[in-house]
């Protein structure tokens, strides 16, 4: 039965990035009332820009729909084995704002990636960023996906039925952390 309010932030911007996909999967299995995909397409952190003119509109969105979650999900490419640059620079702008949306939130990570290991370094990375926020992340289990190409319908839907099985497991979780 649907409930709560899932935020969904993706660190890949491509319209057609296998992690939307998972992020996308991950939001049907959650079963929100209601599902917000985060626009993660935000100005460069830069201190001058903050001192001139304050936190951009976009972040402070952001912020706001954090705080406003029952649970977030983070899918995340694996870039020179870390978390995307999109992600980074959102944890950037984020620690600036007042009060931290983050602290006690569930949080699931995800990560789609084609190359054997399924966003691995991507993870431990985000995860450690993450810290010092406080956010309650979720330990597992881990959803690695990879060689994504292969993993995903037509309709852009998970096809490995092990990959399935865990997104299900970790959304449960999620679900049940969050408590709706």
């Amino acid at each position: 039965m649907a409930s709560g309010t899932l935020l969904g932030l993706c660190g890949s911007l491509r319209a057609g990035s296998f992690n939307r996909k998972l992020m996308l999967e991950a939001a049907r299995l959650f079963d929100p009332a209601t599902f917000v995909d985060a626009d993660l397409r935000l100005p460069l952190y830069d201190g001058d820009l903050e001192v001139a003119s304050g936190i951009p509109a976009a972040v402070q969105a952001l912020a706001d729909q954090i705080a406003g979650a029952d649970a977030v999900v983070i899918a995340g490419p694996e870039y020179n084995k870390m978390l995307s640059g999109v992600l980074k620079n959102a944890l950037d702008w984020l620690s600036r704002t007042q009060g931290n949306p983050w602290r006690d939130k569930p949080v699931a990570i995800l990560s789609a990636t084609n190359g054997r290991a399924g966003g691995e370094r991507t993870q431990w990375s985000l995860r450690l960023a993450l810290n010092a926020f406080r956010p309650l992340v979720l330990p597992g289990p881990e959803v690695l996906v990879g060689q994504a190409s292969e993993q995903f319908d037509a309709a852009g839907r998970l096809s490995n039925v092990r990959n399935l099985a865990t997104l299900k497991e970790l959304m449960a979780g999620l679900r049940q952390a969050a408590r709706v």
